[in-house]
């Protein structure tokens, strides 16, 4: 960029539907599909319960993602709320942890597309389905928010018609005598004849990825037209209406499949239930959805990243031609976006589903409590905010995100911890190097939209 030229700037576009339906198709209304067999196992048919714990754990993040995009509306999110609240170190420790998880998530989604394709097309070389839905994904993410709500409205309109199905199909099988014949159960949420406190606390654990994604409204900060009120707004209300969907569809499905040992699969248990209660119309039904879910997740992961991409090329940590450079037609962090969906393409030759899978909430965990713990420092620590409902908002509903994140890490798969402690040593070495050996003060974002950063609230 020319010292004469003025810094690009995104477009504000967003409202706070919009961020709320980014929000919903970056967790997806069927995220619970591909859990059903394995929470419902783990819980011991508790399924319902650890996804209403999940809610409730994640929606104290959500709190604290909205307490610091009042204040720090921009695009580099954890990165730029943990530089300005914590510590610059901490900044680039919280966006570098992160972005494994934005890195992966659309890696894993398009893994995901072409083994599926694969299945229906065999003949057709895996090859050729990373490259169509790798290019297809970035090819969206390039023209603008405005074509990618389009396409999330789309998308998110088949998945909610899905769940919308399910849960007609499985009322009617219920009246029809099929599970335990009726509507109505305290059995999904307590059965004293199966409960298992540790069972339904690891299951939980395992539910809490489902809701992986809501934290992705807040690296759209400026791209949204009042950043200071909505981004906080979204993020709760996208882990409140998804909660609601998971709850009733872990709900329904063990109402009508109520023997959570007979799973013909575990694995695949959802489209056995789907079966069950729709027969082969309703399984092609899901079978489709679960592709389209897998779009939707790698539009919205992309996007993200990028985005934090963007905040950390600003702060020239990343070459700033690169990773700062917004399109000025489309409004889109345009070289970001290709540079995420090169390393997409590359990754789908080398990792596998599974090692993906694992190791996609390594980053994130680790984001979510930086972020709480950014918010008790910056308002109970440093803003000395302590009194009347401060001291709920401040320190006892972060403190508690943060305890439960924590809980959630320490349960992760081996390999998960393995990948990520490697993410982060990488990160080190980074780190060094742009400090020559920690000699020199990193960056950090400052001052960043100044002229355009509405009046700051502090709460959501």
């Amino acid at each position: 960029m020319k010292s004469d030229e003025q810094p690009a700037a995104f477009k504000r576009v967003l409202g706070l539907r919009h961020l709320v339906l980014f929000g919903v198709t970056f967790v997806g209304p069927t995220a619970p599909f591909p859990m059903f067999g394995i929470v419902s196992s783990v819980s011991r048919g508790h399924m319902a319960l650890a996804y209403l714990i999940a809610m409730v754990v994640m929606m104290l993040t959500a709190v604290s993602y909205g307490r610091m995009a009042s204040v720090f509306p921009a695009a580099g999110s954890v990165y730029t709320y943990a530089g300005q609240a914590l510590h610059p170190v901490a900044g680039l420790v919280a966006g570098w942890t992160i972005l494994l998880d934005y890195l992966l998530m659309p890696l894993m989604s398009v893994i995901y597309l072409a083994l599926t394709a694969g299945r229906f097309f065999p003949e057709v070389p895996q090859g050729v389905w990373l490259v169509s839905f790798a290019a297809a994904i970035t090819t969206m993410n390039l023209f603008g928010l405005r074509v990618t709500n389009m396409a999330n409205l789309v998308m998110t309109g088949i998945m909610t018609a899905a769940v919308g199905a399910f849960v007609i199909a499985a009322a009617r099988a219920l009246h029809a005598g099929v599970g335990t014949g009726v509507w109505f159960s305290v059995k999904p949420f307590y059965n004293p004849a199966a409960f298992s406190l540790p069972g339904v606390m690891g299951a939980t654990s395992i539910a809490a990825f489902s809701y992986l994604g809501f934290d992705g409204i807040s690296t759209l900060a400026e791209d949204a037209r009042n950043p200071t009120k909505d981004i906080g707004r979204a993020t709760v209300l996208v882990c409140f209406l998804c909660g609601v969907i998971f709850v009733l569809q872990a709900y329904l499905g063990q109402l009508v499949w109520p023997d959570f040992t007979s799973y013909p699969s575990v694995e695949t248990a959802f489209l056995d239930v789907s079966r069950l209660v729709g027969g082969a119309h309703l399984l092609s039904l899901v079978t489709f959805v679960l592709v389209v879910a897998g779009v939707a997740s790698a539009v919205t992961g992309q996007a993200s990243a990028s985005r934090l991409l963007l905040g950390m090329g600003r702060d020239r940590l990343l070459p700033p031609r690169i990773f700062a450079y917004i399109h000025p037609r489309y409004s889109t962090p345009s070289y970001g976006i290709l540079s995420m969906g090169l390393v997409t393409l590359l990754g789908g030759f080398f990792f596998s589903f599974q090692l993906a899978a694992e190791a996609i909430n390594f980053g994130a965990l680790l984001g979510f409590m930086s972020v709480n713990l950014c918010v008790m420092n910056y308002y109970f620590i440093r803003g000395g905010q302590r009194r009347g409902d401060g001291f709920l908002f401040n320190l006892v509903l972060p403190l508690g995100g943060f305890l439960a994140c924590l809980y959630v890490f320490l349960s992760l798969a081996h390999t998960a911890k393995v990948i990520g402690l490697c993410w982060c040593a990488l990160g080190g070495l980074f780190a060094a190097l742009k400090t020559r050996g920690f000699r020199r003060p990193l960056p950090v974002t400052a001052n960043f939209l100044q002229d355009s950063i509405p009046t700051q609230q502090t709460k959501v």
